[in-house]
């Protein structure tokens, strides 16, 4: 399997995931490569700063329009690793990439872009479901491809998470609560997915296996998220709850794709669906595969949020 010094390729690395992979693999040492649009007078600065910083930090860089996926086959002929982070409309985008690998015959593992609810073991309103369907769709092709994979379900991000349930940039003195508050949802700091992501794609234990990060410090309710940041900050928050019902009516009547995102919360926040399974013997879970890695718990996170505010997440999905 792969080595320590495989080298890796990170498919959307300007994303909002990401940006955190490639930081990680760069700090484990591991010679990292990119593969991303070209940068153009019309990109963002933001995005120009981004690509300076890799640049920075030795990244090779391939700047390629995103049809030209003979290119990357050529690319993964002298890669070990592939992993992609795309965003949710490109996820199918992933066909070619997994074409690609196959006609590479080089790729000793590869991660497609999932990062959210275990695909196979939950279900959502039409509009998650379908999204959900579309990395199940991924799944199923790596497989009858014969590609040595890893999924990884890291249910949700817990900064974009906790900046969207407690808005501690904003100082807000109401939050909303969806449902009773009380479902219980699996929250993890984007630098720990990224940083378990680099690890399990070189481990050979995690070769087609499912990994899911559910570590003890990241299982929370909406409940206690709000708990806590009114011990930490000194001050009660107004609570408004949001019924099931409207999330439910929400989803069936706003235009695609702003019907995603009540879909979402309805099934982290409603149904519970990250903890709504026993793991299995064949499930492996991050925290208990690396116990020397120090994640990141709620609890901390809180406490990083109230000395500095990271900067407002980017646009990302929950799950």
């Amino acid at each position: 399997m792969a080595s320590e010094m495989s080298k890796i390729l990170i498919i959307g690395a300007t994303g909002y995931l990401g940006e955190y992979m490639v930081k990680a693999s760069v700090s484990m040492g591991l010679p990292t490569y990119i593969y991303v649009r070209p940068i153009t007078p019309n990109c963002s600065s933001s995005k120009q700063q981004l690509h300076r910083d890799f640049e920075s930090l030795g990244v090779t860089i391939f700047q390629v329009l995103p049809h030209h996926f003979e290119f990357l086959q050529f690319v993964c002929i002298h890669l070990e690793v592939v992993i992609s982070t795309l965003a949710v409309p490109q996820h199918l985008e992933q066909i070619k990439i997994i074409n690609a690998i196959k006609d590479a015959r080089n790729i000793k593992r590869f991660v497609p872009s999932e990062f959210g609810n275990e695909v196979d073991r939950v279900r959502g309103l039409p509009p998650f479901q379908a999204l959900l369907d579309n990395k199940k769709k991924i799944r199923r092709a790596t497989e009858t491809a014969g590609i040595p994979y890893t999924y990884v379900s890291a249910n949700s991000f817990a900064a974009y998470v906790l900046d969207y349930l407690i808005h501690p940039h904003d100082r807000r003195e109401q939050v909303l609560v969806y449902g009773s508050g009380e479902a219980i949802a699996v929250l993890n700091f984007e630098e720990d997915v990224a940083a378990y992501t680099i690890k399990v794609a070189m481990d050979p234990r995690a070769c087609n296996r499912i990994i899911i990060y559910r570590s003890l410090g990241n299982i929370v309710s909406q409940l206690d998220v709000i708990s806590s940041w009114e011990k930490k900050t000194g001050r009660n928050l107004k609570k408004f709850n949001v019924p099931e019902d409207d999330l439910v009516k929400l989803s069936q009547t706003l235009p695609h794709p702003d019907n995603i995102h009540p879909a979402i919360l309805h099934n982290i926040f409603i149904k519970g669906d990250q903890m709504s399974f026993e793991l299995e013997e064949d499930d492996l879970e991050a925290s208990k595969l690396y116990p020397d890695y120090n994640y990141t718990s709620i609890d901390r996170l809180l406490d990083l949020f109230l000395v500095n505010p990271p900067n407002k997440p980017k646009l990302a999905a929950f799950a």
